[in-house]
């Protein structure tokens, strides 16, 4: 299985349905998105940690995080590793001593454990080939902002012109297809 790194870039309201909302994670590196309705309730113990409001008790979450630690574990990284019909299934794989143990999560308790332990979240390739939705204007990446396309790998090019050439944005495809045409002519003059 193949996964692909993520990166929460926003909480936000859901309009289908008030009560929730839909965290918005982005391809690292690439310009996928991955968009995951959760309740209310998980997303206020996400944004707490992410706006570092320290409450007076400790949140279910926050006893977890304690419970992993008095164990000795270490919460290795969060894999959400199936979709279906909707709803994403996660792992929490924990590492304690030289053992790794994955234990069945929601993905919304795993992204919130996620977020207090500072562990990477994946998704399978599968999940992000299923679920997941490219930009239309790949340049608002987040993960990519600070590159210009002439920090690009060859491949990564590549990729991006197709995707431009899909959405038809041909403008930034001609701008693409030149400078990969500049780096392949500048491999061949080495």
């Amino acid at each position: 299985m193949r996964h692909v790194e993520l990166n929460l870039i926003a909480i936000s309201a859901c309009r289908s349905n008030p009560e929730h909302f839909v965290l918005v994670f982005e391809e690292e590196g690439g310009f996928r998105r991955l968009a995951i309705e959760i309740g209310q309730w998980e997303a206020q113990s996400i944004a707490m940690v992410l706006e570092g409001v320290q409450p007076a008790r400790p949140m279910t979450h926050d006893l977890m995080e304690q419970l992993i630690r008095a164990l000795q574990a270490r919460l290795q990284c969060v894999e959400i590793y199936r979709v279906e019909e909707g709803v994403f299934y996660a792992h929490m794989v924990l590492q304690r001593g030289g053992e790794m143990v994955r234990v069945d999560a929601r993905t919304s308790d795993a992204v919130a454990m996620a977020v207090r332990t500072g562990c990477p979240v994946y998704a399978d390739e599968a999940v992000m080939e299923s679920a997941s939705y490219t930009l239309d204007t790949p340049e608002r990446s987040f993960s990519q902002q600070s590159k210009t396309y002439e920090e690009y790998s060859i491949s990564e090019l590549e990729r991006l012109l197709q995707i431009c050439i899909e959405r038809e944005d041909f403008r930034a495809a001609a701008r693409i297809r030149d400078i990969l045409n500049a780096k392949r002519k500048g491999e061949q003059d080495r």
